[in-house]
């Protein structure tokens, strides 16, 4: 009985502690049944998906003539190059995280990267400097390393780290800000000084019923090419459903919002800082072209353009869409305001100390 009582008096643990600690020797992990139920009816919403395609279609040959409004033709624009801006890279993060399940153990995880979640974090932030690929490309891969049992707070800062400081954001933003290298250092130190305490204040606060991914069954006895293949499948049909959600989001604010509204607070100091992070999240831009947009912001302080192209990688509507689909709404609705609140923090201080 004393037994019992003591281990219903032991508190929840952190979502680092409860997830990253004591784990076993074997490879499967986490457990095969760790996560959110999928639904099996995969035929019908593949058929849905037909029947929603073919009734576009048709609806263009017959609206074709009709629809030549302004406002819709800059909707469907901004629509597909979110969309096919982004496609290329979500395969490529989808294909790697299908790799990372299907023929990489979870072993070589737990020898490379630290147990201890605090420590991995950092460690985490600096390999998002490595990996090629913007934000697209990040959630699956993250939510790949933690099914194969990295600490998820260490995930959550690669997740982040990766679109902000890796290599090509880094030389695009170094091409559009051409003789500002201030602006080159701003971007990568307020980057990864947000990704890691994003990822620290996880490890303090989060817990473990907040971070559920869909659960993943392979078939028994399956080779690791057919693993590779479930997965990459698997993936393409959350995040790739859920980028599309997020691309219609996005084009549809930003052909609502005015541009006059924007100009309006350009030179209010704190004000612009907010809008031109408000306007990240709405345009929800490739963190590999974000440099350029944000260098034609030219009414607007270069604290401002920073915080453009520091909040825009870590959190806007495509993002949280597809952060939704990978890891769920509960999950969302706190990370999504920790993202927003540590990027303009550090926005404001590295761009008064730099800028």
């Amino acid at each position: 009985m004393s037994d019992r009582t003591s281990a219903d008096a032991t508190p929840p643990s952190a979502l680092g502690d409860s997830i990253a600690q004591g784990w076993s020797d074997r490879d499967e992990l986490p457990p095969a049944d760790w996560g959110r139920r999928t639904s099996t009816r995969r035929t019908g919403t593949v058929w849905l998906f037909a029947l929603m395609i073919t009734a576009m279609a048709m609806a263009h040959s017959w609206l074709t003539d009709e629809l030549t409004d302004q406002a819709f033709l800059a909707w469907a624009t901004i629509f597909t190059a979110i969309a096919f801006q982004a496609l290329p890279f979500l395969v490529f993060g989808v294909a790697l995280s299908a790799m990372l399940t299907a023929f990489v153990p979870a072993s070589v995880y737990r020898k490379f990267i630290p147990q201890n979640a605090g420590r991995a974090v950092p460690v985490a932030g600096a390999s998002g400097a490595v990996l090629p690929g913007c934000e697209c490309a990040s959630v699956p891969i993250a939510g790949s390393l933690i099914k194969r049992g990295v600490a998820p707070a260490a995930a959550l800062t690669f997740l982040l780290a990766a679109p902000s400081i890796n290599p090509i954001v880094m030389i695009a933003t170094a091409v559009a800000f051409a003789g500002q290298p201030e602006m080159v250092l701003a971007r990568f130190v307020a980057g990864l000084l947000a990704s890691v305490v994003i990822g620290w204040i996880w490890v303090r606060f989060g817990k473990a019923d907040w971070l559920r991914l869909p659960s993943r069954s392979h078939t028994p006895g399956a080779s690791r090419w057919q693993i590779f293949r479930e997965s990459m499948l698997h993936d393409i049909m959350h995040a790739g459903g859920y980028l599309v959600v997020g691309a219609l989001a996005a084009a549809t604010l930003n052909v609502m919002v005015p541009r006059e509204w924007l100009l309006a607070v350009a030179e209010a100091p704190i004000i612009s800082v907010l809008v031109l992070a408000l306007l990240a999240i709405v345009l929800s831009i490739c963190s590999e072209a974000d440099a350029f947009v944000a260098v034609s912001l030219t009414d607007f302080s270069p604290t401002a353009k920073l915080a453009f192209m520091v909040i825009g990688p870590i959190v806007d509507l495509k993002l949280i869409a597809m952060q939704a689909g990978v890891f769920g709404w509960r999950f969302v609705a706190r990370f999504a305001p920790i993202c927003l609140i540590v990027g303009l923090a550090s926005t404001f201080l590295i761009g008064g100390l730099l800028l």
